[in-house]
């Protein structure tokens, strides 16, 4: 931009030369303007460049203010010349409009798209054309490249001029390639390889996979957060006293590639030495806190057990009715021995009381669903420790991109003022899947889901699939604060249809279930629930000759088709119109019930170890055909408290189906999935083996014991690959009716015990862009002669 600034001072020159004799100075006053005349405007009023002129007329007007005059008119941004002219008694101010711009272009991008780049620049249609906004949008959108590590993508604005004082602004982008960090290493480790640290740094280093990893390029912002990482991870081993002493990112000659180093300083192990528990508070007793002690002496230091250890005792105080009382962890280094004293001191904190919950940033969720997030309301005693828990409520909904909540002083020094500052992201999901297997065929699959359905916290989901002779539907629906309250209320309905699919027989399934959940205790809800549903048990072929009618054993003894003569009966018998088939019989079920559950997590006080419980059982008799008591058992552990990276987990499952009324249990009502890893669906309880289908019956009860180990493997930790190893041991057994019917009308009776099944085997865990994948290598032993082993299987790998 070229600002005639020569012709201003000329002109002040000269008319200060014309006033004044050249021996005499130039009084401050040097000019008196009767009118001002603008010239060169288009769309810009006169009294909107005169304001920013700000000469009045009739005034003494030194040389100095003219200049200023001058100056603010160029500094408006407005203009891309201005001239200020004194001559005589009329200040003259002529101007060049900036264009305006008709439209905004991005040529040469790639990685991000037109539409991402038009809410980066500010620069838009309409707007008067300023090449310094031109240059910051560009400058914006380079560091937006440099985020997904394009460090060197370069962003040029260009006009093009059009008519009518118009111009096209286009930015011109070359993208470059993606700047990758190809070294990261460190100075000053002694107790850890470089290896070992860099799976705690949240930036990776390029390695095979380069072009699926995103975290290996290169990132400003994110070095921070790997320095905090880094003292973290440290702190955790023991290291209070570790440091990170610079880090230097360093170029290639290339600039295709980054070498990172950090230096450190990890200074002394310590472990804990004396732990103590003192009150400070006139009639607390330190006795009841020092029971939550997390902390062993001889162990080493680690802040997280410190923290435990004050969450713990922070819900005595609050089980207690304590308010305003502070935990006090007081450190003493033993340097000579290098072994930490602490003593968590009771304290009387100050009277500080919420005064009331800001939230803001929330375009789509409403605020009560924020809120309730909060065991805090406006006039509560101001507890730090439940705010952070709240904040971990609100990030763990999963509706927002960020979530920070923190706190300011009120009106007054005992007054709190709550600040929730979100962004949200989107809550719903649309998919669309194929599959295809050897029995079922070609499948297709589509669901639809919303967690935070119109921004009240309600979850939707609606689900479809189909395969070669079976389909289903579900529809489901969540309020989690039913009537305003902790009251979950679900509904759902579904309809599935099975043709043969792993089995000799068709099923088909039609109902509908209701249920509320409430809390208990901290760490466990109960839920009552009702279902009702027609369950149809059809096309189950009696045993009769085959078609062909041929020996194909040449044994002398005729082939049979069919299935057994009990699955026979539990679909109505043989169909009298159609011998080759069972009648069909479809069974209504209405069932109240009730489910239990614990889950250690929901507290959060032992952030290694979880424990889970669900205990959950069904009366079938509130109508309906069925009358039955069904029972299911679910209890679990995991825990990382031997090594951080690795995860120990244990699980018990059990359940039994007992009918009343002398009524006999169906297939479809008695356990007969996968139990155990291993063995195919159906592959394992008692099996009517004389029938010639060998039918899978199922069976009235069931139990399991799993065992695993999830490790890595060695492998970078950017790969999402870790390894483990697991081993299965249980059994499904019982039947009410355990007598057949051969095809000449002899009886037999079914072997229902219960056989111990056993299988171990190896697992792979990868977490890829569809989701957490998991590939098991079974091999079963223990097992009967007839059951159905399955030596590898994939599945989506599910959360503990």
């Amino acid at each position: 931009m070229k600002l005639k600034r020569s012709t201003c001072a000329v002109a002040l020159i000269a008319g200060l030369a014309g006033a004044v004799p050249a021996t005499v100075p130039a009084p401050a006053w040097a000019y008196v303007f009767t009118q001002v005349r603008i010239e060169g405007n288009q769309r810009i009023e006169p009294e909107t460049i005169l304001s920013y002129a700000n000469i009045m007329r009739g005034t003494n007007v030194s040389a100095g203010e003219v200049n200023d005059a001058l100056q603010r008119l160029q500094n408006s941004g407005l203009f891309e010349t201005v001239e200020v002219v004194p001559q005589g008694n009329t200040l003259v101010i002529r101007v060049r409009e900036w264009p305006t711009i008709n439209q905004v272009s991005f040529e040469g991008n790639r990685r991000i798209k037109d539409e991402q780049l038009d809410e980066i620049a500010e620069s838009a249609p309409r707007r008067v054309y300023s090449p310094a906004q031109a240059e910051r949008d560009a400058s914006n959108m380079a560091q937006a490249y440099s985020s997904q590590g394009r460090i060197s993508a370069r962003i040029t604005p260009k006009i093009i001029p059009r008519d009518g004082n118009r111009v096209d602004l286009v930015f011109e982008i070359r993208e470059g390639a993606v700047t990758e960090v190809e070294r990261i290493g460190f100075t000053g480790n002694r107790t850890f390889s470089d290896r070992r640290l860099r799976n705690v740094l949240e930036t990776k280093q390029a390695g095979l996979l380069r072009t699926f990893i995103r975290s290996d390029t290169y990132d400003p912002q994110r070095l921070a957060l790997d320095e905090r990482l880094l003292t973290e991870f440290y702190r955790s081993q023991g290291f209070a006293d570790f440091k990170v002493q610079g880090v230097a990112p360093e170029l290639a000659r290339e600039r295709d590639g980054f070498f990172v180093t950090y230096a450190i300083e990890e200074g002394p192990r310590y472990r804990f030495g004396r732990i103590d528990t003192v009150s400070e508070i006139p009639g607390v007793d330190a006795a009841p806190f020092q029971k939550q002690l997390a902390v062993k002496s001889g162990s080493y230091y680690t802040p997280e057990t410190i923290d435990v250890t004050i969450r713990r005792m922070e819900t005595v105080a609050l089980q207690q009715g304590l308010d305003f009382v502070n935990i006090e962890p007081r450190i003493t280094r033993n340097m000579r021995n290098q072994t930490l004293d602490l003593t968590f001191a009771l304290t009387r904190g100050q009277r500080v009381f919420v005064e009331r919950i800001d939230i803001e940033g929330n375009t789509t969720t409403l605020d009560e669903v924020i809120r309730r997030q909060f065991g805090t309301v406006e006039g509560d005693p101001f507890n730090p420790r439940e705010i952070r828990n709240s904040a971990e409520r609100i990030r763990a909904l999963g509706y927002f991109a960020d979530a920070q909540v923190e706190t300011r002083e009120g009106s007054s020094p005992q007054q709190v003022i709550v600040d929730v500052n979100v962004e949200e992201q989107p809550t719903g999901t649309l998919e669309f899947g194929a599959s295809y297997g050897a029995n079922s065929g070609f499948g297709l699959s589509a669901g639809l889901s919303e967690k935070n359905f119109l921004g009240r916290g309600q979850e939707l989901a609606v689900n479809i699939s189909t395969t070669k002779g079976s389909r289903a539907g579900a529809i489901t629906f969540a309020e989690p604060f039913f009537l305003t309250r902790d009251l979950r209320f679900s509904f759902s309905s579904w309809y599935r249809e099975t043709q043969r699919d792993n089995s000799k027989y068709n099923t088909r399934s039609v109902g509908l279930s209701t249920g509320l959940e409430f809390p208990v205790s901290q760490a466990a809800r109960l839920e009552v629930h009702y279902k009702l549903s027609k369950d149809t048990l059809f096309d189950v072929d009696p045993i009769q000759l085959d078609d062909d009618n041929d020996d194909d054993d040449d044994d002398n003894t005729p082939d049979l088709d069919g299935s057994s003569s009990i699955l026979v009966d539990e679909a109505g018998g043989v169909d009298p119109n159609n011998p080759d088939r069972s009648v069909g019989l479809g069974l209504w079920t209405s069932a109240v019930g009730y489910a239990y559950s614990y889950d250690s997590r929901r507290v959060g006080l032992n952030p290694r170890t979880a424990t889970k419980l669900r205990f959950n059982q069904d009366f079938a008799g509130v109508g309906g055909d069925v009358k039955s008591v069904t029972s299911v058992l679910t209890a679990g552990i995991e825990s990382r408290a031997w090594r951080p990276n690795i995860a120990l987990r244990a699980e018990f499952e059990a359940g039994a189906v007992h009918m009343l009324d002398d009524q006999v249990s169906r297939v479809i009502d008695r356990f007969n999935g996968q139990k155990i890893r291993g063995f195919e669906v159906n592959g394992i309880g008692p099996r009517d083996l004389r029938a010639p289908n060998e039918d899978a019956l199922g069976g009235n009860y069931y139990w399991v014991a799993r065992a695993e180990a999830q490790f890595p493997l060695g492998l970078p930790a950017e790969y999402g690959i870790q390894g483990g190893v697991f081993a299965d041991v249980g059994s499904i057994w019982g039947l009410n009716n355990t007598t057949a019917r051969a095809y000449d009308g002899s009886t037999y009776e079914i072997d229902d015990s219960m056989h111990i099944r056993a299988a171990i085997g190896v697992s792979i865990f990868w977490t890829t862009p569809i989701g957490p994948l998991r590939m098991n290598l079974s091999k079963a032993v223990k097992k009967e002669d007839y059951d159905e082993t399955q030596a590898f299987d994939l599945t989506l790998s599910t959360k503990f």
